[in-house]
């Protein structure tokens, strides 16, 4: 397997089909079936186990410019390679409890994340969910998940729910299930702003099986370093923080193309590339993407290369994603400003960028909770005041 694995033209001809499957509101399954056969889906996989034995670090770099061809495609496939790398996290810590989703997926099954709840800030931490034990290390899970993206193409969910049965309280239980278990139900409900063909419909759970073999944590709620958790957080901010940064950058991409071919009237015909705010404007666009890629590629390394960076772990891969959303979602701005009124119409591709960039605004973690958490690590817990005398 050569990398980087997505050629250019793969990347042209999924480019092309973007704004179709944006306009019509379908996945792009032609996508997912080129990218399976260049080998994108295995790429995380450790070659000990047939796969591709990409990085992390090289992985983001991939799903930058994935992302820059069609960014729902990317998102979609994220999820799919967040598991792949929650594997790879638990197996490079000597532990082989997630070592079959390495053999699923290089069986071709495709993986989905089924863990967001409406209304539960939680998020990994507490479910609404119920996970009832069946008697034999297995589970069955019952609950609504929403934002379930690739819902027409995922043949297995990475799932949890609460199990309040037993004497030591309730745990946070953690399986795979299957397609065809029985009890899943996928509602055709994804009409959203952007991020259209990424179809991340809800998935209601009825008593899905998940067999003990499947069952991968029973945990108690709340925060914990426990390695599959980290590999959750660390997997799904990095690589969410990579798809937005590769939508920013093909914005900016655009924005060079297009001021570089509009005229000026009033500077006699002069290309919208010589004047002085556009250009400043353009600048400061780059300054602001330039950063990211570092921060990136820095703490993808440090998950790859087991750095403990102690009690700043969490936070620390919030804020990259917190700053990646919200630096991609100025940028894609900046670009439209920058290229005038055309990009206001749907058929411009930074009027699709612009709506796909927006969803970065609601994935976990929020700026509520990336500053709670850095100002729990800066000044401590609040403490009560006045102090109980």
């Amino acid at each position: 397997m050569t990398y980087p694995l997505l050629s250019d033209e793969l990347l042209d001809r999924i480019r092309e089909r973007a704004a179709g499957h944006d306009r019509e509101n379908t996945f792009p399954t032609d996508d997912l079936e080129e990218l399976a056969a260049v080998g994108y889906l295995t790429a995380l996989v450790p070659k000990s186990f047939g796969g591709g034995g990409l990085s992390l670090e090289e992985l983001t770099r991939e799903q930058m410019r994935l992302a820059g061809a069609a960014p729902a495609t990317a998102l979609a496939v994220n999820m799919h390679h967040v598991w792949l790398g929650v594997a790879k996290v638990v197996h490079e810590r000597g532990e082989d409890s997630c070592d079959f989703i390495f053999t699923d997926a290089m069986a071709g099954e495709v993986f989905a994340f089924g863990v967001s709840e409406a209304g539960n800030d939680l998020v990994l931490f507490g479910s609404a969910s119920e996970a009832a034990p069946d008697g034999e290390g297995g589970y069955a899970f019952t609950g609504t998940k929403i934002f379930t993206s690739m819902s027409p193409g995922w043949t297995r969910l990475g799932t949890f729910g609460t199990d309040s049965t037993g004497e030591d309280g309730p745990h946070n239980v953690w399986g795979f299930v299957n397609r065809d278990a029985g009890g899943i139900t996928v509602k055709d409900d994804w009409d959203a702003l952007g991020m259209r063909a990424s179809q991340s419909c809800t998935t209601v759970l009825d008593g899905v099986a998940a067999p003990a073999d499947r069952i991968v944590r029973r945990i108690p709620p709340g925060p914990t370093m426990d390695p599959f958790i980290f590999g959750i957080f660390a997997n799904f901010e990095i690589l969410l923080a990579s798809v937005y940064t590769g939508i920013a950058q093909r914005a900016l991409d655009v924005a060079v193309e297009v001021v570089g071919r509009r005229k000026s009237m009033k500077n006699q015909g002069a290309p919208y590339g010589n004047d002085p705010d556009i250009r400043w404007r353009l600048a400061d666009a780059a300054i602001q993407l330039d950063g990211m890629f570092p921060q990136i590629s820095q703490i993808a390394r440090d998950v790859d290369e087991q750095v403990d960076r102690g009690a700043r772990w969490l936070p620390q891969l919030s804020a990259v994603k917190s700053r990646a959303t919200e630096v991609a979602k100025d940028v894609v701005e900046k670009a439209i400003r920058a290229s005038g009124g055309s990009s206001y119409f749907n058929r411009h591709e930074l009027s699709r960028l612009y709506r796909d960039v927006l969803a970065g605004l609601f994935h976990p973690s929020d700026d509520e909770s990336v500053h709670a958490a850095w100002a729990n690590v800066l000044l401590g817990k609040p403490v009560e005041w006045p102090p109980a005398e």
